[in-house]
């Protein structure tokens, strides 16, 4: 692939989770509303093109359980799925490092993270480009539970850095 590769990055905030009693912070489940929202994120990037070619999924059991339900709405499935302990709690720098590994032979990503993370990576990479209500949006309302941002840039995976990408959309759940 050349330098100039275009390539898209599609952020997922895993959807609600409940906070059981007596269950670590990694162990916790999807809520009701979670179950929801998983599947209407799925659609929505089916509805949206977005068939990522390798997933990225933290191994925290709402991560996980956000993507199986959004995955199975996908008319496609992904070519490689990697449960990455790294994306768990870190930061936009340490997921940018993760990011900077995906194999050279893949141009479509798809994160599935936690905040703060996902919202400082998505705003840490697009800096001020893109679709300027999508920024807009995201500056005034976070990155709640569900919510996704398509980013894209061109060239390597190793080139990924701040302000390399640009917000080409930004959904957030209705309820």
């Amino acid at each position: 692939m050349s330098a100039d590769t275009p390539r898209r990055i599609t952020v997922l905030r895993h959807a609600k989770a409940d906070w059981p009693d007596g269950v670590a912070d990694h162990e916790r489940p999807l809520a009701d509303r979670g179950r929801h929202q998983a599947p209407e994120a799925g659609q929505w990037l089916a509805a949206s093109g977005v068939h990522p070619d390798y997933v990225l999924c933290s191994t925290s059991l709402r991560t996980r359980e956000t993507w199986k339900l959004a995955a199975h709405e996908l008319p496609t499935r992904a070519r490689k799925t990697v449960f990455e302990e790294r994306v768990y709690e870190a930061s936009p720098g340490e997921i940018i490092a993760v990011l900077q590994e995906t194999p050279e032979e893949f141009t479509d990503l798809l994160l599935v993270g936690h905040n703060p993370g996902v919202l400082g990576l998505t705003q840490i990479l697009a800096g001020s480009g893109g679709d300027a209500d999508a920024l807009e949006r995201l500056r005034l309302g976070g990155f709640p539970t569900a919510a996704i941002a398509m980013l894209s840039f061109a060239g390597p995976w190793k080139g990924l850095e701040p302000g390399a990408a640009q917000l080409d959309a930004f959904y957030t759940p209705q309820d």
